[in-house]
């Protein structure tokens, strides 16, 4: 593997395809093998790969670093597989995000997609992830790009790409992009041609303010409570940290335009900074430390709420001023007081559609389930990420089906609150959570209360997520000997828990140890792991597609017991099964 590493190195070092400057860089890393022998390996022991969901690395040269390089390789082979279907007029919409050289990608993939016959559609200034989606739906594009890597550390960014439908490519188009990326062998086989010139010849087109505002209206659509809101909106007050990305705006604006005034903006994390030099951690809400400077201001002030966004804003964090005390909520809580407000508001309003239809991932609560059944509604669950429940509610329109969508989640702080952006959307979702605050300040309640009184309604259920990195090579194979110890040994008991059922969405079986029944289980294979235990609880394992982490979710339901002896009871279920994970895993 070194030698191979080293041979690729000295033959991207010369080869006259790369710009000077870039070739420089390895040059420099060859010159001191010795010191710089892990960083040459980890540049060019494996071609960047093609994921199902495109590209994520640390930016730099090397075959297994995203470079605009590897970009337009990503771009040549979606532009085949897209033109493999013969389109009329095929059309590709892009956006970008803050971070590092986002907008120089943005441009090569606009002039890769040209070089190939494909007009371009790009937005003007960094936008978020959903409205990228929403522009690929509103100009009927075959497929989209968003240049982002999402929450993860500075040293990164990454490609997302999209198909016609909007969300992020499922089978069999993903893997068809990840075939014809492997095919190219020869960096003269990928087209691209001057953005400039593609421009004045109006090969590319920049986005302007009519798809922002159409994108503004449906999210404005949404309400539930336009008359309390006009009449009350001052009532409540906010708090919000975009974290240096692409939600300033939208957020703010959107906002506002709903009525909300009492909105602070944290100026210092307000501009547009790659580098997210006052975020103390990676840029990523699920982190309590990245919203310091949002809570801190919501306590000074007395905000009601406190808010932060990822960097390309499809991710929303939300902390609660909950008796002059910071409540950070996470994915689960946020996805409840959604379900249950907008369910009940429809309801109470005699608009709650036939066959309400709510989609979660599996290692999203199943508490969601007893609000949603509550109001006769049905929940579906898929694998994680968005873009497999755009795929099922794809799937279900295709068919015909009668259910009517209502609202879309994962653990991970992501919403989908309408169906016109096909993946998740923290502008929709800030929205939605101001009404909502504002509804239970009209109450004297805080959003914590208002979860109690969901709790004390629908059952008790609390969850906990084990996120590892494990970086390089070697955390690769960390990783993989951690999915096949639990792979292997599915039959033990885990802490305290006897499992009842083990399920495999790699073999998509699961096997049931009381019956002995061995099952299919319909979803796309995954390296995913299932553990369903005899008190109701369960345990997840799966290896992240987009970062070098390997995450547990375990999910604890309790239904004896008040409200207080209920989350005692779960706290200690919960730390016992995480104590069990941690010591395997040091003895692996």
């Amino acid at each position: 593997m070194k030698e191979n590493a080293f041979e690729l190195a000295r033959l991207w070092s010369q080869n006259s395809y790369f710009d000077q400057s870039d070739r420089n860089e390895i040059t420099k890393l060859l010159d001191d093998p010795e010191k710089n022998e892990e960083e040459i390996i980890d540049r060019f022991y494996k071609d960047l790969e093609f994921g199902t969901g495109g590209l994520r690395s640390i930016i730099g040269m090397g075959s297994n670093r995203i470079n605009k390089y590897n970009v337009r390789k990503a771009v040549q082979a979606m532009a085949d597989v897209v033109l493999a279907q013969n389109p009329d007029d095929p059309k590709a919409a892009i956006s970008y995000d803050c971070r590092n050289f986002s907008f120089e990608f943005a441009k090569e993939v606009a002039s890769v997609f040209v070089a190939n016959g494909i007009k371009a559609f790009i937005f003007s200034d960094l936008t978020p992830t959903p409205m990228l989606s929403y522009a690929v739906r509103y100009y009927d594009c075959q497929c989209g790009v968003m240049i982002t890597a999402s929450h993860n550390p500075k040293a990164y960014n990454g490609f997302k790409a999209y198909w016609s439908d909007g969300s992020q490519v499922t089978p069999p188009y993903d893997q068809n992009i990840i075939d014809a990326y492997a095919g190219i062998k020869s960096w003269n086989s990928v087209k691209t041609t001057d953005f400039n010139q593609a421009v004045a010849d109006k090969k590319i087109q920049w986005i302007g303010e009519e798809v922002n505002e159409d994108f503004y209206k449906i999210i404005e659509g949404l309400s539930l409570n336009p008359q309390m809101i006009k009449d009350n909106a001052s009532a409540a007050s906010f708090v919000y940290t975009p974290l240096h990305g692409t939600g300033y705006i939208p957020c703010k604006t959107i906002s506002e335009r709903m009525g909300f005034k009492n909105f602070a903006i944290i100026k210092d994390q307000a501009s547009f900074d790659g580098n997210f030099s006052t975020v103390e951690t990676t840029p990523n809400p699920e982190d309590p430390r990245a919203l310091k400077f949002a809570v801190n201001k919501m306590l000074t002030t007395n905000a009601d709420v406190a808010y932060g966004t990822d960097p390309d804003c499809d991710r929303l964090g939300v902390v609660v001023n909950h008796n002059d005390a910071p409540v950070y909520l996470n994915g689960n809580q946020l996805a409840f007081l959604m379900i249950e407000y907008i369910f009940s508001q429809l309801k109470e309003q005699n608009k709650l559609p036939s066959n309400p239809l709510v989609l979660k991932s599996i290692v999203t609560s199943g508490l969601q389930n007893n609000i949603v059944e509550y109001f006769g509604g049905t929940v579906l669950d898929t694998l994680t990420g968005f873009k497999w429940m755009a795929r099922k509610w794809k799937d279900l329109e295709d068919s015909g089906s009668d259910f009517n969508f209502v609202f879309a989640s994962e653990e991970s702080f992501g919403y989908m609150t309408h169906d016109k952006a096909r993946d998740k959307d923290a502008v929709g979702a800030i929205a939605m959570m101001n009404e909502i605050t504002l509804f239970y300040k009209l109450k004297d309640k805080t959003l914590v209360d208002a979860l109690d009184d969901i709790y004390e309604k629908y059952g008790y259920a609390q969850e906990s997520l084990i996120a590892n990195t494990y970086e390089g090579l070697t955390g690769k194979e960390k990783i993989n000997n951690i999915m096949s110890y639990f792979r292997e040994n599915f039959k033990k008991d885990i802490a305290h828990e006897k499992t009842q059922s083990f399920i495999d969405f790699d073999s998509l079986k699961e096997i049931n140890f009381e019956s002995g029944y061995e099952s299919a289980v319909d979803m796309t294979r995954s390296n995913v792991l299932g553990f369903k235990f005899k008190s109701g609880n369960q345990l997840f394992l799966r290896p992240s597609g987009t970062e070098p982490k390997i995450k547990f979710y375990t999910m604890i339901k309790v239904n004896e017991g008040s409200l207080t002896e209920k989350k005692t009871s779960a706290k200690e279920q919960i730390e016992q099964i995480e104590s069990f994970i941690h010591k395997t895993i040091e003895n692996l």
